[in-house]
């Protein structure tokens, strides 16, 4: 399985921090990356990176902002030999929040966008290609949309200078036939540029489908430490580095981070296979109802969420 050109991408603190509003204290923060350096994880997603016109810093951790300040004070002054990448959304930041990559300590600015956000999405990544980054565009919620419309993504995203587009399943809706079809279309329609998948767990296929990637030609992979993320959470990442017998990759220093700084927030937040997420998933609908029946006083009526779900539909 070795393939050299795959990255591995490691999202938990971005993506668990949707579970728990990125109030992940510097220890949590320090040991992921130390043990994602020490495993040989390619990049880190430290956070979003957003406007504070958008959100305030007394709902939400210092993961939500990514500022330079934050991440020197988890990075100190030792050499830095893992990329740090940061997630902005369209919409939620402004181009002067971005500095010149000179000032930075992040490597990478991953643009999120629906499909009919496309240009504007072009237009973010196009500015922070200038700025000195690395850029991705990733393409949310494709469950959701006809091919009428993602050939139209597609089709602005391959005149676009961004090198890596990535093929996101947000709803965990996917089984590993779609992620093969969807994988040879974003391969044919985008000539020349890297294709990478992040999948959610509500059908507990998250690293199945990953690995459905893998074999379609997907070299960009995201996963989490124990699969922490919103929701139904993402591909666990030591399942990952397991799987692609990588040499370099070391699974050791990400057991001891799980134990050490993962399960403790087990016990705070739900995240992982349940019914509820699962429903989402099957129903092909954002987790947000799943969320808020995880978080309240019933959450083991079960049926009461899936009568809720099911008659809402047509």
């Amino acid at each position: 399985m070795y393939r050299p050109e795959i990255k591995v991408i490691d999202c938990t603190v971005r993506d668990g921090g949707l579970m728990n509003k990125w109030q992940f204290d510097e220890a949590f923060v320090g040991e992921v990356y130390e043990a994602l350096t020490e495993a040989g994880v390619d990049y880190m997603e430290i956070g979003y990176i957003s406007s504070e016109k958008c959100f305030s810093r007394q709902e939400v951790g210092p993961w939500k902002f990514c500022a330079e300040n934050d991440i020197r004070r988890i990075i100190g002054e030792r050499e830095k030999k893992i990329k740090l990448s940061a997630m902005a959304d369209i919409g939620r930041i402004d181009y002067t929040d971005i500095p010149q990559k000179t000032d930075s300590s992040l490597d990478m600015i991953r643009v999120a966008c629906y499909a009919h956000q496309a240009d504007a999405a072009i237009d973010l990544a196009h500015h922070c290609l200038d700025k000195g980054y690395e850029t991705t565009i990733n393409l949310m919620a494709v469950s959701t949309i006809g091919f009428r419309e993602l050939d139209e993504a597609l089709n602005d995203l391959a005149k676009s200078s961004v090198p890596i587009i990535y093929l996101v399943d947000s709803f965990g809706a996917f089984y590993s036939e779609d992620i093969d079809l969807l994988a040879k279309k974003y391969m044919q329609s985008l000539p020349g540029k890297t294709i990478g998948i992040h999948t959610h767990n509500n059908q507990q296929l998250a690293f199945a489908n990953t690995i459905a990637g893998i074999i379609a030609g997907i070299n960009f992979l995201d996963a989490t430490l124990y699969g922490i993320g919103r929701g139904a959470g993402n591909c666990p990442i030591e399942l990952l580095i397991s799987f692609l017998k990588n040499p370099k990759f070391k699974v050791r220093p990400l057991i001891k981070a799980i134990e050490n700084q993962i399960l403790p927030w087990q016990k705070k937040i739900d995240w992982g296979y349940y019914v509820p997420y699962m429903i989402s998933g099957v129903m092909n609908q954002h987790p947000r109802t799943a969320m808020a029946h995880m978080e309240s006083e019933n959450k083991e009526k079960l049926l009461d969420y899936y009568d809720q779900i099911t008659s809402a539909l047509p």
